[in-house]
């Protein structure tokens, strides 16, 4: 994947786990006490995943050609990770 393909996609997923996270917090403070607890826990997750694809996409902003291609592997599965992870908890609070 080129970087600028992988920044422009990673850059629009943050914006789109915003969105997510916004979601399933407005789903959260209508819940029941111990179903909000369960919600919160995951957005918390969530929020703790979006900041760590957070900083993997400055870093690879900030890399030159050579350490993208260094960054390239870990930066992709951190990114298939974290979607996964998005999918998993959206899927489980719809």
């Amino acid at each position: 994947m080129d970087r600028k393909i992988f920044i422009d996609k990673l850059t629009a997923k943050l914006k789109q786990w915003d969105d997510d996270i916004d979601k399933l917090e407005a789903k959260a403070q209508k819940a029941e006490a111990d179903v909000r607890a369960e919600y919160n826990k995951h957005i918390q997750d969530l929020r703790d995943k979006k900041k760590a694809a957070q900083e993997r996409l400055e870093e690879v902003k900030h890399a030159g050609e050579e350490a993208w291609e260094d960054l390239k592997s870990g930066s992709v599965q951190a990114y298939d990770s974290i979607k996964n992870a998005f999918q998993s908890a959206l899927s489980k609070f719809k």
